[in-house]
């Protein structure tokens, strides 16, 4: 089996039809159409669907597309093995939409003062699509969240455990946290989002039934909506501004809920030097991010 004719398929899958694949490796349509067969003909399966136009990978075509990709980065990963360099080429780093992310470009940047011959590359998706990208080759790691099932040749190491809080616009400070559960318009995360479901289990452990009014899918347009007077809702606390005046904050759950990030990464990752500092510089950074916050709050409310 040729990677060339690997790469070629996997440029298919990327860019959609046979004609611009052809440009991304420079070859001629006709040429990418003879590596394909050609593929197809030695693994004995078709690829694509050419019944339709422009022709799409058959479910064997996507299966070949995750082979393929994990056999490309492992032939990659062999070639630095074998300069004895695993710390250049490009990382692929995958992130959620969290209040981590804010921090994650410095961390970049700070790294690559250790690895200086190492290029990096951020991609953001949710966090299930962030796994599979990980399994497939296609990331070398990922920052996402728990309560996501992680496969077994993968592991999540956490790197943050911060606490919730329900925050209003207005102060509630005559309210129990479940009286304002109840009586409150509760502005809440999408099911999709990892969030959910820890704040939704506690709900329940409360036997709260909440007044939704709004259904969001980031924790940004949460703290807008909140911001705004629409209703009340639980984020993480690196995702609280201090700087913000006139918003009530309460702990949430008894004991207070903390929710974790973590990287993902595959068991045995030629990257591991690389996402082993990532980890460090990113503990770090959210230590002290966290101590800054405690310091303004509390500088804030002193001055209430």
């Amino acid at each position: 089996m040729d990677t060339r004719q690997l790469k070629t398929l996997v440029s298919i899958w990327k860019h959609g039809t046979f004609a611009k694949a052809a440009a991304d490796v420079c070859l001629t349509p006709a040429a990418v159409g003879q590596q394909i067969s050609a593929l197809e003909q030695e693994l004995n399966v078709c690829l694509f669907d050419r019944s339709s136009r422009p022709p799409k990978l058959t479910p064997q075509g996507l299966q070949a597309i995750e082979m393929a990709n994990q056999i490309l980065r492992l032939e990659e990963d062999t070639k630095l093995s074998l300069k004895g360099d695993l710390v250049s080429g490009t990382f692929v780093i995958g992130a959620v939409r969290s209040s981590a992310l804010n921090l994650l470009p410095a961390a970049m940047v700070e790294m690559k003062k250790d690895f200086p011959s190492l290029k990096t590359n951020l991609k953001v998706g949710d966090s299930s699509y962030l796994v599979s990208e990980v399994a497939s080759g296609q990331l070398d790691a990922a920052i996402i969240a728990e309560h996501v099932k992680i496969p077994t040749n993968l592991k999540w190491s956490p790197f943050i455990s911060e606490p919730l809080w329900l925050i209003s616009a207005q102060d509630l400070s005559g309210l129990s946290l479940k009286e304002i559960l109840t009586q409150q318009p509760f502005i809440r995360f999408s099911n999709n989002v990892p969030l959910a479901n820890l704040i939704n289990t506690e709900l329940s452990r409360m036997e709260v039934t909440t007044q939704d009014v709004a259904e969001v899918d980031n924790i940004q347009s949460i703290i807008t909506c909140v911001q705004h007077g629409l209703g009340v809702s639980v984020v993480p606390q690196m995702s609280i501004n201090p700087s913000l005046s006139g918003y009530f904050k309460v702990p949430f759950g008894t004991p207070q809920i903390h929710r974790q990030l973590g990287i993902v990464e595959r068991q045995s990752s030629p990257r591991k030097a690389v996402i082993d500092q990532l980890h460090e510089i990113l503990a770090a950074k959210i230590h002290a991010a966290h101590e800054q916050l405690n310091e303004d709050s509390q500088n804030q409310h002193g001055q209430a």
